[in-house]
């Protein structure tokens, strides 16, 4: 009786193992980029990022001060590197091209920012990047202190001082200018 459930349960999981190889094999989950994702694969990334960033994410504070030069550096920073994705002062109203064709879309953080997370968990996504999205990682290109700014800047982006705020008002996430100055086929 027992060897009989044994050899049952080892049965099923092969097939269901098989099935699953069937299915990812048949092409019918969508690998294209604007294809909306299913609940398992939207399910699975997001239980693994959360425990990822529970278990990883620095705890502490941030060790870069908090002031209107290291505010200033941080949308510097933001401009150069996280901008063309992740928007300028005019949040999901002004999208640039590539955010547009990215899936997952990435955020527009000055309308869904992330003032709310903890700096530790900012720093270990702008370090690591996330996988399966368009989010890189940064650990090769920016130095510890440079993305420890840019989570001093997150967190503050909806309470910056005046001339703080300017200076993320004149950041541009994408050259328009450029689209217009193709020449005609």
């Amino acid at each position: 009786m027992l060897k009989g459930i044994v050899t049952g349960v080892i049965l099923a999981f092969a097939v269901a193992l098989l099935g699953a190889y069937l299915l990812v094999h048949s092409g019918y989950i969508p690998a294209n980029a604007d294809a909306q994702p299913g609940w398992l694969e939207t399910w699975m990334a997001g239980t693994s990022l959360d425990a990822t960033l529970q278990r990883e994410a620095p705890k502490g504070p941030n060790p870069v001060a908090l002031n209107d030069q290291n505010l200033l550096d941080g949308v510097r920073l933001f401009g150069q590197n996280c901008a063309v994705c992740h928007g300028s002062a005019q949040g999901s109203a002004s999208p640039s091209p590539i955010a547009e064709g990215e899936y997952p879309k990435p955020p527009q953080l000055a309308t869904d920012g992330v003032e709310d997370d903890p700096e530790g968990v900012s720093f270990w996504k702008i370090k690591h990047g996330i996988r399966l999205t368009g989010m890189p990682s940064w650990r090769y290109s920016l130095t510890d202190r440079q993305i420890w700014t840019l989570a001093l800047f997150l967190k503050h982006m909806n309470k910056l001082p005046p001339a703080v705020q300017k200076s993320w008002q004149q950041v541009q996430n994408w050259p328009a200018p450029a689209a217009t100055q193709m020449a005609p086929n």
